[in-house]
């Protein structure tokens, strides 16, 4: 296992803002070298999940129903709901008050996964950098050469999540003093 001193995050990339009146939505979208299925498995079930999410999952996200979520270095248990689950395709289920979309995408180097996520807009560019972490953690997690879970407020003292975050928040035109956009 890479340590994670060992890890870098790349630049900021692949994120945008969707603003629908007072909704605000972070949208990620990331290509893994692994098919759809491998990608489907790590976002749903809870073993997977325990190596890269934010998240503990209480049961498989691959079915439509009732599920806890657990904030992984917080007090924050949320009672979700999988209100969409179409393997290896589509998942939606909402936590912490936003709603989440993933949409898996079969291209030809593998996997595109693109997550929708409803956010505060106060904390746009945190949950790209977050987002982006989590994602990375994914990848070396899928290649084989994990690092281990990187979430929470330890991750918000790691530079290279301060980095992110500051690089988001320019990419997104986001005054971060005032928590929106310029």
């Amino acid at each position: 296992m890479t340590s994670h001193a060992q890890y870098t995050p790349g630049a900021a990339s692949g994120a945008r803002v969707e603003k629908d009146g007072e909704t605000w939505t972070l949208v990620l979208t990331r290509d893994f070298r692994h098919p759809p299925a491998k990608v489907w498995e790590a976002i749903t079930d809870p073993a997977h999940l325990s190596q890269w999410a934010p998240f503990d999952a209480d049961r498989n996200l691959a079915e439509e129903g009732p599920v806890t979520l657990s904030t992984v270095g917080a007090p924050q248990i949320s009672d979700s709901t999988v209100k969409r689950a179409e393997p290896p395709k589509l998942l939606e289920y909402d936590w912490g008050g936003g709603n989440l979309r993933w949409e898996l995408e079969p291209v030809k180097s593998g996997t595109r996964l693109t997550l929708w996520h409803n956010i505060d807009r106060r904390f746009i560019s945190w949950g790209a950098a977050g987002w982006h972490i989590c994602f990375d953690v994914l990848d070396r997690a899928l290649s084989g050469d994990p690092i281990g879970r990187m979430v929470g407020p330890d991750t918000m003292k790691f530079e290279g999540w301060q980095r992110l975050t500051q690089e988001y928040a320019k990419q997104f035109s986001l005054d971060e003093s005032k928590g929106s956009a310029s």
